[in-house]
Protein backbone atom coordinates (compact mmCIF):
# COMPACT_ATOMS: atom_id res chain seq x y z
CA UNK A 1 0.00 0.00 0.00
CA UNK A 2 1.36 3.06 -1.06
CA UNK A 3 0.05 6.41 0.92
CA UNK A 4 -0.53 9.16 -0.83
CA UNK A 5 -0.72 13.05 0.23
CA UNK A 6 -2.59 15.21 -2.42
CA UNK A 7 -1.64 18.98 -2.61
CA UNK A 8 -3.73 21.39 -4.85
CA UNK A 9 -5.48 24.72 -4.42
CA UNK A 10 -8.41 23.60 -6.41
CA UNK A 11 -10.88 21.55 -4.64
CA UNK A 12 -11.89 20.14 -7.45
CA UNK A 13 -8.60 19.11 -8.23
CA UNK A 14 -7.90 16.78 -5.29
CA UNK A 15 -11.37 15.35 -5.58
CA UNK A 16 -10.75 13.92 -8.60
CA UNK A 17 -6.95 13.02 -7.96
CA UNK A 18 -8.65 11.18 -4.54
CA UNK A 19 -11.47 9.41 -6.51
CA UNK A 20 -8.56 7.94 -8.50
CA UNK A 21 -6.67 6.56 -5.95
CA UNK A 22 -9.27 5.65 -3.96
CA UNK A 23 -10.28 3.61 -6.67
CA UNK A 24 -7.23 1.35 -6.76
CA UNK A 25 -6.19 -1.14 -3.81
CA UNK A 26 -2.15 -0.35 -3.77
CA UNK A 27 -2.96 3.45 -2.97
CA UNK A 28 -4.16 4.98 0.29
CA UNK A 29 -4.73 9.18 0.33
CA UNK A 30 -3.96 9.64 4.01
CA UNK A 31 -4.53 13.71 3.46
CA UNK A 32 -5.07 16.47 1.13
CA UNK A 33 -3.92 19.75 1.57
CA UNK A 34 -5.41 23.12 -0.45
CA UNK A 35 -1.63 25.51 0.29
CA UNK A 36 2.47 24.99 0.45
CA UNK A 37 3.05 25.64 4.14
CA UNK A 38 -0.41 22.97 4.44
CA UNK A 39 1.61 20.62 2.85
CA UNK A 40 4.52 21.04 4.67
CA UNK A 41 2.86 20.28 7.89
CA UNK A 42 0.96 17.03 6.82
CA UNK A 43 3.92 15.69 4.95
CA UNK A 44 5.68 15.93 8.44
CA UNK A 45 2.24 14.47 10.39
CA UNK A 46 1.52 12.07 8.06
CA UNK A 47 5.15 10.94 6.55
CA UNK A 48 2.62 9.52 3.52
CA UNK A 49 5.04 7.70 0.65
CA UNK A 50 4.03 10.17 -1.75
CA UNK A 51 3.04 13.76 -2.01
CA UNK A 52 1.34 14.73 -4.97
CA UNK A 53 2.49 18.63 -5.60
CA UNK A 54 0.76 21.34 -7.49
CA UNK A 55 2.89 24.09 -8.43
CA UNK A 56 1.30 27.57 -8.62
CA UNK A 57 -0.83 28.28 -5.17
CA UNK A 58 -1.47 30.82 -2.85
CA UNK A 59 1.26 31.74 0.18
CA UNK A 60 3.44 29.13 -0.28
CA UNK A 61 3.85 27.71 -3.43
CA UNK A 62 4.88 23.98 -4.88
CA UNK A 63 8.49 24.96 -4.67
CA UNK A 64 9.13 26.02 -1.36
CA UNK A 65 6.76 23.09 0.18
CA UNK A 66 8.87 20.60 -1.75
CA UNK A 67 12.14 22.02 -0.94
CA UNK A 68 10.66 21.89 2.63
CA UNK A 69 9.67 18.38 2.60
CA UNK A 70 12.81 17.28 0.91
CA UNK A 71 14.65 19.31 3.70
CA UNK A 72 13.21 17.49 6.57
CA UNK A 73 14.90 13.98 5.30
CA UNK A 74 11.70 11.96 6.03
CA UNK A 75 10.42 9.37 3.83
CA UNK A 76 8.25 11.48 1.42
CA UNK A 77 9.03 11.88 -2.07
CA UNK A 78 8.25 14.39 -4.39
CA UNK A 79 6.02 14.18 -7.31
CA UNK A 80 5.46 17.59 -9.38
CA UNK A 81 2.34 17.64 -11.26
CA UNK A 82 2.14 20.44 -14.00
CA UNK A 83 0.06 22.08 -16.64
CA UNK A 84 3.05 22.33 -18.99
CA UNK A 85 5.95 20.50 -19.91
CA UNK A 86 8.58 22.87 -19.91
CA UNK A 87 7.52 25.31 -17.11
CA UNK A 88 10.57 26.83 -15.49
CA UNK A 89 9.06 26.36 -12.32
CA UNK A 90 9.33 22.31 -12.79
CA UNK A 91 12.91 22.75 -13.32
CA UNK A 92 13.04 24.71 -9.97
CA UNK A 93 10.90 21.88 -8.33
CA UNK A 94 13.47 19.16 -9.37
CA UNK A 95 16.24 21.60 -7.66
CA UNK A 96 14.34 21.68 -4.79
CA UNK A 97 14.08 18.29 -4.11
CA UNK A 98 11.24 17.10 -6.52
CA UNK A 99 11.30 13.18 -7.75
CA UNK A 100 10.02 14.15 -10.95
CA UNK A 101 6.90 15.96 -12.45
CA UNK A 102 4.07 14.52 -14.60
CA UNK A 103 0.97 16.88 -16.59
CA UNK A 104 -2.05 16.98 -14.93
CA UNK A 105 -3.81 15.96 -18.20
CA UNK A 106 -1.22 12.38 -17.66
CA UNK A 107 -3.36 9.28 -18.17
CA UNK A 108 -4.79 7.37 -14.98
CA UNK A 109 -2.70 4.57 -15.57
CA UNK A 110 0.36 7.05 -16.44
CA UNK A 111 -0.25 8.73 -12.96
CA UNK A 112 -0.43 5.32 -10.94
CA UNK A 113 2.62 4.40 -12.50
CA UNK A 114 4.48 7.03 -11.96
CA UNK A 115 3.31 7.44 -7.99
CA UNK A 116 4.31 3.27 -7.95
CA UNK A 117 8.09 4.46 -9.44
CA UNK A 118 8.65 7.14 -6.85
CA UNK A 119 7.37 5.16 -3.78
CA UNK A 120 9.70 2.58 -5.37
CA UNK A 121 12.95 5.51 -4.98
CA UNK A 122 12.98 6.01 -8.58
CA UNK A 123 12.18 9.10 -10.78
CA UNK A 124 9.64 8.69 -12.88
CA UNK A 125 10.92 11.02 -15.85
CA UNK A 126 11.86 8.53 -18.40
CA UNK A 127 15.68 8.83 -19.26
CA UNK A 128 14.92 10.53 -23.19
CA UNK A 129 12.63 12.70 -21.33
CA UNK A 130 14.73 13.56 -18.85
CA UNK A 131 17.43 14.45 -21.56
CA UNK A 132 15.13 17.08 -22.65
CA UNK A 133 13.66 18.65 -19.79
CA UNK A 134 17.70 19.09 -18.12
CA UNK A 135 19.00 20.36 -21.20
CA UNK A 136 16.01 23.26 -20.83
CA UNK A 137 16.84 23.63 -17.58
CA UNK A 138 20.23 24.59 -17.70
CA UNK A 139 19.31 26.96 -20.78
CA UNK A 140 16.24 28.56 -18.22
CA UNK A 141 17.81 28.36 -14.69
CA UNK A 142 21.54 28.07 -15.19
CA UNK A 143 23.21 26.16 -12.29
CA UNK A 144 24.78 28.12 -9.02
CA UNK A 145 28.17 29.29 -8.70
CA UNK A 146 30.73 27.16 -7.00
CA UNK A 147 30.42 23.82 -8.33
CA UNK A 148 33.52 21.87 -8.32
CA UNK A 149 35.18 19.27 -9.78
CA UNK A 150 37.04 19.62 -6.57
CA UNK A 151 33.43 18.44 -4.27
CA UNK A 152 34.11 15.65 -2.06
CA UNK A 153 31.62 13.60 -3.69
CA UNK A 154 33.00 13.49 -6.83
CA UNK A 155 36.43 12.17 -5.35
CA UNK A 156 34.58 9.83 -3.75
CA UNK A 157 33.29 8.14 -6.81
CA UNK A 158 35.31 4.97 -8.94
CA UNK A 159 36.64 6.00 -12.28
CA UNK A 160 33.94 3.78 -13.41
CA UNK A 161 30.80 5.30 -11.09
CA UNK A 162 32.42 8.56 -12.33
CA UNK A 163 31.00 7.22 -15.99
CA UNK A 164 28.04 6.16 -15.35
CA UNK A 165 27.28 9.59 -13.42
CA UNK A 166 28.29 11.47 -16.93
CA UNK A 167 25.87 8.86 -18.64
CA UNK A 168 23.14 9.59 -16.44
CA UNK A 169 24.02 13.53 -17.07
CA UNK A 170 23.64 12.56 -20.83
CA UNK A 171 20.12 10.78 -20.39
CA UNK A 172 21.13 7.04 -21.09
CA UNK A 173 18.88 4.48 -19.89
CA UNK A 174 20.49 1.88 -17.95
CA UNK A 175 20.26 -0.36 -21.50
CA UNK A 176 22.26 2.58 -23.14
CA UNK A 177 24.94 2.52 -20.86
CA UNK A 178 25.07 -1.29 -20.56
CA UNK A 179 25.82 -1.58 -23.82
CA UNK A 180 28.30 1.69 -24.18
CA UNK A 181 30.41 0.26 -21.78
CA UNK A 182 29.91 -4.02 -22.18
CA UNK A 183 27.98 -4.32 -18.87
CA UNK A 184 24.89 -6.12 -17.99
CA UNK A 185 22.17 -3.84 -17.02
CA UNK A 186 22.26 -5.31 -13.36
CA UNK A 187 25.82 -4.39 -12.83
CA UNK A 188 24.77 -1.07 -13.94
CA UNK A 189 22.00 -0.96 -11.42
CA UNK A 190 24.41 -1.29 -8.65
CA UNK A 191 26.56 1.31 -10.40
CA UNK A 192 23.85 3.55 -9.92
CA UNK A 193 22.84 2.85 -6.60
CA UNK A 194 26.27 3.61 -5.45
CA UNK A 195 26.43 6.77 -7.22
CA UNK A 196 22.86 8.16 -5.85
CA UNK A 197 24.60 6.75 -2.35
CA UNK A 198 28.06 8.60 -2.74
CA UNK A 199 26.74 11.95 -4.51
CA UNK A 200 23.50 12.55 -1.71
CA UNK A 201 20.92 11.96 -4.62
CA UNK A 202 17.96 10.63 -3.78
CA UNK A 203 17.19 9.28 -7.25
CA UNK A 204 18.27 9.41 -11.04
CA UNK A 205 17.01 13.12 -11.49
CA UNK A 206 18.75 14.54 -8.45
CA UNK A 207 21.80 12.71 -10.15
CA UNK A 208 21.45 14.07 -13.33
CA UNK A 209 21.15 17.79 -12.01
CA UNK A 210 23.88 17.29 -9.44
CA UNK A 211 25.82 16.42 -12.87
CA UNK A 212 24.90 19.73 -14.33
CA UNK A 213 25.71 21.38 -11.87
CA UNK A 214 29.17 19.84 -11.69
CA UNK A 215 30.08 20.34 -15.17
CA UNK A 216 29.93 16.80 -15.70
CA UNK A 217 26.89 17.27 -18.03
CA UNK A 218 26.07 19.93 -20.67
CA UNK A 219 23.26 21.18 -23.05
CA UNK A 220 23.63 19.55 -26.24
CA UNK A 221 26.73 17.19 -25.14
CA UNK A 222 27.18 13.99 -26.83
Amino acid sequence: MTTVLVVDDQPLQRYGFRMLLDSVPETDVVGEAGHGAEAVRKAAELRPDVVLMDVRMPGMDGIEATRRIAAAGDRSRVLVLTTFDLDEYVYAALRAGASGFLLKDARPEELLAGIRAVAAGDAVIAPALTRRLLHEFARIVPPPAGGSAEDPRLSALTDRERQILVAMGKGWSNGEIATRFVLSESTVKTHVGRVLSKIGARDRVQAVIFAYDHGLARPHAD
